[in-house]
C-alpha cells in the first residue's frame, strides 16, 4: 500500500455490527490510533406504527441498539467515540430520491447513492477534522494502489458471498486512497472467530439483510407512510396493463407497485407466467409478457463512475453485474457518447432494470461503473 505521508490515527466506521467492531479490533492490534465515528442516518422510530409500518424496529442498522453496541465496544477496546448526526442530509439525498424513483416506476439502490453521496465523503470530512487522515470500514472489498497505472484499484473480496464491491463503484480516487478495508482477506466465518477472541460480544450478532430505513422491506408501505408524514399523496399513476403485442389487460393501481421482472402480483391471469417488461412513466403503461420476453441483450447506464481506468477510450470485454445477487455476465462495452455506455451480453440477462446501477469488472477489479437508463 502506498502512503503520502498519512498519519497513523484511523477513523473507524462502526455500525455496531459485527464487522465494523471487529475491524476496529484488528486494527488496534496493528497499532493504529482509532476513533470511532458512527453516523447516525435515520430515526427508525419516526414511523413507527404509521400507515401500517410496524410499531417497534429491534435490531436494525441506524437504531438505538446499534448505537449502543457500537459504543459499548468502542469502550471495550479504549477508544473515543463519536455520533454524528446525518439525517438531514440521508434523507435529502438518499430517502427522498428513493421515493422519487420509484414513484416514477424504477427500482433505486439506496444502498449505493448512500456511499456514493454521503457515507464516505462525510466519513473522510468528519475525519479529518478529528486528526484522522483514513477511515476504515467494515465493507468486504479489496482496494490497492496500482504504480504501473498510478491508481487506486477496488477488487472483489476472498468471501464471494459478502462481495460489497457492486455498491462501492462510485468511489473516487481520492476516497479510495484514504479508505482500509480490512476484512477483504477474510471469509464471514473468520471474521466472528475474531471478533469472539476479542471478547466482542456481538460477535454472534446476525446480519442485517434489509435497508435500513425500510424495516421488513416493504417499499410500498414505507412510501405511503413517508408521503403521509409529509403532507403529500401517492401521485395518480394508474395506467393499462399492456402485453408486449400492444394488447390491454386490464388496468392497475400505479406503477410504483411495479418492478422490471416482478412475476407476482400483476393483477391479471395468464395460462403461462408473465413478468414486468417495461414501465413508462410517462403514459403509466406497465408492460407484461412471457419468460423469453423478460430478458435483454444489452444494458445502458449513464453518471459513470471509472476506477480501474481513469475514462474509457476504447471497446472492451467486461462481465457486467446489474444487481447485487446477478453472477457478473461476460459482455462487451463501448461508449455512445453523452456520457453514456452500452454493454452488449454475450447471453441475454433477465430484468435489466432502470435505477439500479451496471457495474463492470475485470477479473476481480472493479473497472467502473453507472446507473441502468
Amino acid at each position: 500500500m502506498v502512503n503520502s505521508g498519512f498519519n497513523n490515527t484511523v477513523a473507524v466506521a462502526m455500525s455496531g455490527g459485527v464487522d465494523s467492531s471487529t475491524v476496529a479490533a484488528m486494527l488496534k492490534d496493528e497499532g493504529y490510533e482509532l476513533i470511532g465515528l458512527t453516523l447516525q442516518l435515520w430515526n427508525q422510530r419516526r414511523l413507527a406504527g404509521h400507515e401500517g409500518m410496524p410499531e417497534s424496529v429491534q435490531g436494525r442498522c441506524c437504531s438505538i441498539d446499534d448505537v449502543y453496541d457500537a459504543r459499548r465496544v468502542a469502550e471495550a477496546l479504549g477508544i473515543p467515540y463519536y455520533l454524528v448526526n446525518e439525517q438531514e442530509r440521508f434523507e435529502r439525498d438518499v430517502v427522498k430520491p428513493f421515493v422519487s424513483e420509484y414513484l416514477a416506476g424504477r427500482t433505486p439502490i439506496p444502498c449505493s447513492l448512500c456511499n456514493n453521496h454521503l457515507k464516505f465523503d462525510q466519513l473522510l470530512l468528519r475525519a479529518r477534522q478529528i486528526g484522522a487522515d483514513r477511515i476504515a470500514t467494515g465493507h468486504y472489498a479489496r482496494n490497492e494502489y496500482d504504480p504501473e497505472r498510478n491508481r487506486w484499484v477496488l477488487k472483489r473480496p476472498a468471501d464471494a458471498s459478502k462481495d460489497q464491491t457492486y455498491f462501492l463503484f462510485g468511489l473516487t480516487q481520492e476516497q479510495l486512497s484514504r479508505t482500509i478495508f480490512p476484512l477483504g482477506g477474510y471469509q464471514k466465518p473468520q471474521v466472528r472467530e475474531i471478533a469472539a477472541e476479542h471478547g466482542l460480544a456481538l460477535a454472534a450478532k446476525p446480519d442485517s439483510q434489509e435497508i435500513c430505513f425500510i424495516p421488513g422491506g416493504d417499499y410500498k408501505r414505507f412510501i405511503d407512510a413517508y408521503l403521509d408524514e409529509q403532507g403529500e399523496s401517492i401521485p395518480d399513476t394508474t395506467g393499462e396493463l399492456v402485453s408486449t403485442s400492444g394488447e390491454v389487460m386490464g388496468r392497475h393501481g400505479g406503477i410504483h407497485n411495479f418492478t422490471v421482472g416482478q412475476r407476482k402480483g400483476l393483477g391479471v391471469s395468464s395460462p403461462n407466467p408473465l413478468y414486468v417488461i417495461q414501465i413508462d412513466n410517462a403514459s403509466h403503461r406497465v408492460t407484461v409478457g412471457s419468460d423469453s420476453e423478460a430478458v435483454s441483450k444489452t444494458v445502458r447506464a449513464r453518471d459513470l463512475n471509472w476506477i480501474s481506468i481513469p475514462e474509457m477510450r476504447v471497446e472492451m470485454r467486461v462481465r457486467v453485474k446489474i444487481r447485487h445477487r446477478h453472477d457478473p455476465a461476460p459482455a462487451t462495452l463501448r461508449s455512445l457518447g453523452d456520457g453514456v455506455v452500452e454493454a452488449e451480453f454475450d447471453e441475454p440477462q433477465r430484468a435489466v432494470t432502470p435505477g439500479q446501477a451496471a457495474v463492470f469488472y475485470d477479473g476481480d477489479e472493479v473497472v467502473g461503473g453507472g446507473w441502468i437508463v
